[in-house]
């Protein structure tokens, strides 16, 4: 972060500027939501592990990569937790009351299914876009993982996206 006079301003790097690596490693934020099906177990738990591991693993290598993790493992977050209950709620069904599926578990497997398929489309369009080296913000979380990444802590910080102020 820089101070010109009264006003502070936040660099965002351009795709130009963002090494390949990095890109890559921003990249592979996204693609953790695969690690269950790569590990052939159908838990939502193995998804939201690989992430967190990839996180610690590459969170000190640059803003413009903690950016996508952070929004990566956020959005994971959510959606592990909605599939956790998904799983739950349908494993005591099947087991213990087969007869009670009501219109609050429909409802409820609308929710997931919509939470997932706008999650797997959001994560490869913002993996595609980290790999151009350039950022995809998702909704709260997009705002949440700047901040951080960027360490933004008030919201008198102006952001610029080319290299200079001026």
């Amino acid at each position: 972060m820089k101070d010109l006079g009264e006003e502070k301003y936040v660099s965002i790097p351009q795709p130009e500027d963002v090494p390949v690596r990095e890109r890559e490693d921003a990249m592979g934020a996204y693609l953790m939501m695969f690690a269950a099906l790569a590990a052939g177990l159908p838990l939502p738990i193995i998804n939201l592990i690989a992430s967190l591991v990839y996180y610690f693993i590459h969170k000190d290598k640059g803003p413009f990569i903690k950016f996508h993790l952070l929004q990566s493992l956020y959005s994971q977050l959510i959606t592990s937790g909605m599939n956790v209950v998904f799983v739950f709620w349908t494993v005591r069904i099947f087991f213990f009351e087969s007869t009670m599926v009501t219109d609050y578990y429909k409802g409820y497997v609308a929710v997931v299914v919509l939470a997932n398929l706008l999650y797997f489309i959001f994560s490869i369009i913002a993996a595609v876009r980290a790999r151009q080296g350039r950022f995809f913000y998702f909704l709260v979380f997009g705002k949440w993982a700047f901040h951080q990444a960027f360490s933004i802590r008030n919201a008198d910080v102006k952001v610029h996206v080319n290299k200079t102020p001026f």
